[in-house]
Parts: C-alpha cells; structure tokens; sequence
C-alpha cells in the first residue's frame, strides 16, 4: 500500500489522479474533506503550461530600451534578463551559482583566466544556435573606453575576451577575480545575437529565454511588454505560462487595487501600511523575502556641501534609522549601517568590528562645527519609485535632522523619468540596492573610482587599492579583511548614508503556483518569476 506521503508525491508530480487519492487517504482514516483538500494542494503544487499571467512591475519608465547596457531597474531587468534573455551562468532558487548558457567553467590558478564551455544546442528565437562568438559580442558590448554600459564597473578588468571553437570562450582578467563566474551572471551581460561584421542585435528582443516578443507592439517603454512562450525553450520545466504581461504601475495603491480585483495575479514592493489587509485576504499570498536590498540616499561628493566628509558624517548622525525601520518598513527591515553588504554575504562585518551607528544628534552637531556650520539647509530629491515609502522616509529624515540645525526641504519628483532624469543627476537624492551575491560586485560597480553607477562620485584611494587587493586574494581570512576594512572605509568617509536594509515584499493571487524555494538574490524569485512560477 502507498502511504500518504508518497500518494501526495506522486500527485504533485501528476502521476496520480484524484479518485486514486481519494481511495488511499480515506483508507488511512483522513476524512473526505480532508483528503480533497489534499488534493487541490498537491494538484495546485504541480507546474501546469499554459494561462496568461499578467504582474505589476515598477522602476519602469519611458526611456527604457531593450538595450541591456541601459538597464536600471525592476521592469527591464524583469523583462530583460528574467524573460528573454539568459546568460552564462545564474543564481538558482536556492541562491547558489550555476551554468546558464555556461555548462561548465574553469579558473587558471592565479583566476586570471576563465574558460567557459556552452551548452551544445541551444537555440535563439530566431532559430539562431547560440555560439561562442555570440558570448564574445555580447561582453564586448559593455566594453572599451567609449561604452555607457552600466556594467563597465563590473567587467572593467576583462582585457580580451575570445572564442576558442564554437562552444568555448576565454576571458583574460588584467588581474585575478575568484569571484568573475558570479559576475557573469549580472542582468547587463544577457547574451545576444551576434551580428555580422561585429556588435549584437539588441534592438528586435531575441533572446535564448523562455519567453520572446512576437513584433515591435509587444514593447511600450514605460507602459508594457508582452512576452510569449518560447516552444523550443531549452530548459526543463521552466517557461510555463502562454504569455507574460508586465505592466508599469509606479502607484502602490493602484497596484494593490489591482491585485484585490484580479486585474493582476502579483505585485511587489508593498505599501508597507496595506500589507497587514493583503494577508487578510484568503485569495492572495504576502510574501517577503530577505537578501542585500538596502536603502540608500547619495550626496554628490563633488557637490558643496558634500564635498566635506564632516557634512556628510553630520547626515549621518542625523538619520533615526529605528523609527524608518519601524514606520516605513513596519517590520519588513533592519539596521543599515552606512556600507552596502548585507546580511546575504559572506564576508559582512559584524557588529562588533563596525559597532551599529545611532541616531546622535549631539555628534551631528559636533561634525557641522567641525565643517565650519551652525545649521545647514539641504534639498533631497526623492520618489516612491526610489524605494518603498521613499517620501515618507525623506520626511522622518527632514524631522529628525531638523533638531540637530539640519533644515531638509523634501522635494517629490516625477516617478516616470526618475531613474534617468534626478538619480545621479541631482546633489542629493533617494535609492535603493538590491544587492550583489559578492562583496567585490557591490563596491566594484557602486564605489569603486570611475563606476559608471558610482551614484555619490566617492573618490578613495585606499578603498580602490583595498578592492584590487581583494579580488585577486585567494586566502579568505586575508580576504575577509580586506573587505571588512573596505566597510569601515564606506562607513567612515563615503557619500551614501544607508538607514536600513529591507525586504523584497510581494502578493501573489493563489490562482499563481509557487515552487517551494524562492530566491532571494532579488526581488520577484530571482528576476525568474516568469520562468519559474504557473498557473495553479
């Protein structure tokens, strides 16, 4: 006789039906109500092809391309490198690395040269078969003095990349980087097709993905994308909805109206003050997720008033990180402590080798005389497309720094346009991170000297020195040290004030299947949801 465990098996996997269950569990004494609900679960629990899902993303904006060397936020990266496009390797659902379009990989012993050998037989959507020389395009894409990739930070010491064969590509690293297979794995380095005569065919959306755009239409930037089911998808359940629509929806309320009508089947970045009527609902799912996300607010370095770390210490000092956590997070966060690596990572700094940094407006004081000033009036810029609850985070700020003499005049800006128009373009502004897998990823694309996303343009000399160091040290005790004292530097001395790490929160309408391990590298599984979640 098969036990309940086994029936509950094999009927998620669809290798038994219903009458079949029914007759085991009321054998085993579970009631008829019981046993079908049972049922349901397991029948709910099995991948299913088919149906149109149709979710609300935000950090959409009309000057979206699908260029992947302009990708900033959710939307694009959720179409982008979620739906149409794979690349060398990824992270999977239980955060660890693996193969993509990479079957394998291999390090010289100094890690300053990386051979990657393909899957033999993956196509494009176009029927192209995706090659080495279609890695090496892809890379190159992002490189040379000339590109605005914003993963020139990441890749800058890829010095060739080639093919060797159809299925092999070697990078030459000007140093060594233990850490260059997880690189490969960032949204920017989707790989493309290769055009004759050099560069890659970006424009038309064909990827090696599990969904693909079927003509021009399918792509609004800043209002849609829909994508379809890729029939010849080379992964194994994976890609089972018809189609995907992603819908731009930068409003929280209207996102969450959305969800409650079924005009949507999820959502994420939660209004944190809705979430406790979402869980009440019997029809959605809230789910949050806990990783590398963090806020952050950057001061232009070059900018007065900014340009005097005193300053910036004094708006450090002038933040109540506890009352964020509390009003805007309200319960989804924890502490930041000025430096970006989260508690995902390996090498993040304890508590007691970078104590947390308080609320002290006596010290906030004592840095603006220190910077030559009584008081100070600041203007930040922000929108709640910079974070969750970013305005009301700006005005908790405006309060609290208000008694150390901080006079902060919030200034709400537009959400379309934000990312392009006020981030990195206005002295004082609001963001959020979600995060890398490694330390060397976040500094090198985010604080290094010359990081296209180097959002407060800090300058350190022993920082940069310590990051070269770093990622070439292959002793990890001497390697830890190195990141941890790279903290304290960012702690100390960088433009970013960092109140809280957050988490990923979404709602799902239970009509979505869910497999039992969600990633939490990013938001929405991994930028996978689309791959990874079905029809129940």
């Amino acid at each position: 006789m098969i036990d309940l465990n086994k029936a509950s098996e094999l009927a998620t996997e669809g290798k038994m039906g219903r009458r079949e269950f029914m007759q085991i569990s009321l054998a085993a004494g579970v009631t008829a109500a019981a046993a079908t609900a049972n049922f349901d679960k397991a029948l709910a629990a099995t991948p299913k092809t088919g149906g149109e899902f149709v979710q609300a993303l935000t950090g959409g904006g009309s000057s979206d391309t699908l260029d992947p060397a302009t990708i900033l936020d959710t939307f694009m990266i959720n179409v982008s490198s979620g739906q149409l496009r794979n690349n060398l390797t990824e992270i999977g659902s239980d955060n660890q690395l693996r193969g993509e379009l990479a079957e394998e990989w291999e390090g010289s012993a100094d890690a300053a040269t990386w051979t990657f050998k393909l899957r033999k037989g993956v196509e494009f959507h176009n029927g192209k078969t995706v090659s080495a020389e279609d890695v090496v395009e892809s890379f190159r894409h992002h490189m040379g003095e000339d590109t605005k990739s914003a993963a020139k930070g990441i890749i800058a010491a890829v010095e060739s990349v080639e093919a060797d064969g159809k299925e092999t590509v070697v990078f030459k690293l000007s140093g060594g980087n233990a850490d260059f297979p997880y690189l490969a794995s960032d949204y920017h380095l989707n790989i493309c097709p290769a055009k004759d005569g050099g560069g890659i065919d970006w424009e038309s959306g064909v990827g090696s993905g599990a969904y693909m755009l079927k003509d021009a239409k399918d792509f609004e930037p800043g209002v849609r994308a829909t994508v379809h089911r890729n029939p010849n998808y080379w992964k194994e359940n994976a890609g089972y909805f018809d189609t995907v629509e992603n819908l731009f929806i930068a409003d929280a309320g209207a996102r969450t109206s959305a969800l409650r009508t079924g005009e949507i089947h999820s959502m994420s970045n939660l209004d944190a003050s809705t979430a406790p009527l979402l869980k009440r609902d019997d029809s959605i799912t809230v789910m949050p997720t806990y990783g590398n996300k963090h806020v952050v607010l950057p001061m232009d370095t070059r900018a007065d008033p900014f340009t005097d770390n005193h300053v910036r210490l004094a708006l450090k000092y002038a933040i109540d990180r506890q009352e964020m956590v509390d009003k805007v997070a309200r319960g989804f966060g924890a502490l930041g402590n000025d430096h970006p690596i989260g508690p995902a990572n390996v090498n993040r700094a304890t508590d007691d080798e970078i104590p947390q940094r308080e609320y002290d407006t006596d010290k906030a004081k004592f840095h603006l005389k220190k910077a030559g000033l009584d008081k100070l009036a600041l203007t930040l810029s922000v929108a709640d497309t910079a974070f969750e609850g970013a305005v009301d985070a700006g005005q908790l700020f405006s309060e609290s720094a208000a008694k150390a003499g901080i006079d902060i005049k919030i200034q709400r800006e537009p959400e379309d346009g934000y990312w392009s128009n006020v981030w990195m373009k206005k002295p004082f502004v609001g963001g959020y991170w979600g995060g890398r897998p490694t330390e060397d990823w976040m500094f090198s694309q985010v604080y290094s000297s010359g990081a296209d996303w180097n959002e407060s343009y800090w300058e350190n000399r022993t920082f940069n020195k310590l990051l070269v160091w770093a990622r070439s040290e292959l002793d990890p005790v001497k390697r830890r040290d190195m990141y941890v004292e790279m903290q304290q530097l960012c702690h100390d001395d960088c433009g970013s004030i960092i109140p809280m790490f957050s988490a990923y929160t979404h709602a799902i309408s239970k009509k979505i299947g869910l497999p039992e391990q969600i990633a939490s590298n990013w938001e929405l599984d991994g930028h996978k949801n689309a791959e990874r979640w079905w029809m129940a």
